[in-house]
This record gives C-alpha cells, structure tokens and sequence, in this order.
C-alpha cells in the first residue's frame, strides 16, 4: 500500500509492481538490458565488419586471381587470431580444450559451420564486386533474416523455437521491399 497526497491507495505502487514484473521475467532487469543493449553493439560491429570483409575478402582475391588461395589467407588470419587467443586465455589461466567425450554431443551440422561459411567467402570473393558493397550485402542479409525466420520459427538448428507471427511475416516482407529499393537505385 503506499500513501499518495494524503489518501491511501489500494494500488500497488508503480515501483513495486515492475520489481514483480521483473521477477516475474514479465519485463528485463536493468541489468539485462545492459547485457542486451552490449549484445546488440556488438551484433551492430559484426555487421559492419561483415559489410567491411566483403571489401577486403572480393580485394584480396582480385589481386590474388586465385579464389582457393584466397580463401586460405583468410582462414589461416581467422586461425592465427583464434591460436592467439586460445594462448592468451591459456595463459592468464582460462580457455583450454574441450573434454573429448564432449564432441560426441554435436550434431552433424554443428560440424559444418566452417564449410557453410567458405561458401560464404567465395560469394564474396565471386559476386561482390560485380553486384558493389550495398546489393551484396542486401541480399545476403534478406536471405539470412528471411532463412533465419524459418529456423526460428521450427526450431531447428539449435535454435529455440520462435513462431514466426504475422509482425516476423512483414518484417521479412519489408526487407525483401527494401532489397527490391537497393538494387533497383
């Protein structure tokens, strides 16, 4: 109960009922709405990096005239910062390897993501200089929100089942339109 000019409420205060949304999960702490706001920073950086490794990936092989050796440059650079850091962390006495009864857990295309992502890299190396930086990335960015979409929705891959409601529906729609407005101007 709380005491608003002089008369008693019979209403729980606005403070109190958002600590029991809170703790209910009805609504994110503060404290998850700063681990959620860093998350989104670094989605944000990811996808301007992404958008910057187009360049730098469609440059290298340009210059290189040879995909294959290409791509190897830019795996082994992905590999020497990850041995790196796996000596870092070793060092200041974290990371380590996984237990090996631990990979028997994986399924079959949680084995894959490397492959799926040199795909990604020839398309880069391949196609982005001829469709430029902003229809390239459009596209690639319509077809993995609208593939994510479906995996969200059924679950699969590992993700945590997301129905795909009539909001997700347009959202994808207004990206396709927005791709349709990139590549036409």
């Amino acid at each position: 109960m709380s005491y608003h000019r002089g008369a008693r409420s019979t209403h729980a205060p606005r403070a109190g009922v958002r600590r029991l949304a809170i703790r209910g999960g009805i609504l994110p702490s503060p404290e998850s709405r700063l681990v959620q706001a860093r998350l989104l920073v670094f989605t944000i950086l990811a996808g301007v990096l992404n958008t910057l490794q187009s360049g730098s990936n469609a440059t290298l092989n340009k210059r290189l005239e040879h995909p294959l050796a290409s791509a190897a440059v830019v795996y082994l650079g992905g590999l020497a910062v990850i041995v790196l850091g796996s000596l870092g962390g070793l060092l200041l006495g974290r990371g380590g390897l996984p237990a090996a009864d631990r990979a028997a857990l994986v399924p079959w295309w949680g084995w894959i993501g490397g492959t799926l992502g040199l795909v990604y890299v020839f398309a880069m190396f391949l196609v982005a200089p001829k469709l430029g930086a902003a229809v390239f990335t459009a596209v690639s960015v319509t077809a993995g929100v609208l593939t994510s979409l479906v995996l969200d929705h059924f679950g699969w891959m590992g993700f945590d089942p997301h129905p795909a409601g009539w909001g997700r529906i347009v959202g994808g729609l207004l990206i396709v339109g927005g791709l349709g407005l990139i590549a036409k101007f």
